[in-house]
């Protein structure tokens, strides 16, 4: 089990008219499809604790404050062969009921399908990083999983 839960899994995106968007416990990656040929030089990304701007070739494709805090000094973005931004967003609060609803306050949001899904992997994550010899990559959750799941921690072993 050397690649990470997330590799393992699959993501479960959330569809932009950019591109999309997608959650770890401890991430936010967001994927905005530009025109073949971009240039870094085209790109303006700034990546602050709580809000986020792109603009590419002069045109706002990304602008407002984020669902949630993130640590500023952490985010990263890249451009990937010339038609691919990628921004990774570290989250502040890496808790697995920590799921964000939205990337945006009151925009990109989750339908409840997807938020549900976003949910159930965040969920099923916590287990995997609570009990690392086993792999939780494909299991089905179903039940209390809302907010990451019952807390087994006051339990004893």
């Amino acid at each position: 089990m050397s690649a990470h839960f997330d590799e393992r899994s699959g993501v479960v995106p959330c569809q932009t008219p950019w591109g999309c968007w997608y959650q770890t416990m401890e991430e936010v990656f967001i994927e905005v499809k530009v025109p073949d040929g971009t240039l870094a030089k085209e790109v303006q990304c700034k990546l602050g604790s709580r809000d986020i701007s792109l603009v590419v070739k002069g045109k706002d494709i990304l602008k407002g404050k984020l669902f949630d805090s993130t640590i500023s000094d952490e985010a990263t973005w890249t451009l990937e062969d010339r038609k691919l931004i990628r921004i990774i967003l570290t989250k502040t609060n890496r808790d697995a009921g920590n799921c964000w609803t939205s990337l945006l306050e009151g925009d990109y949001s989750a339908d409840p399908w997807i938020q549900d899904e976003m949910q159930k992997k965040l969920t099923l994550e916590r287990f995997q990083r609570e009990n690392p010899g086993f792999d939780f990559s494909g299991a089905e959750i179903s039940g209390n999983y809302s907010k990451g799941g019952p807390d087994f921690s006051n339990l004893q072993k």
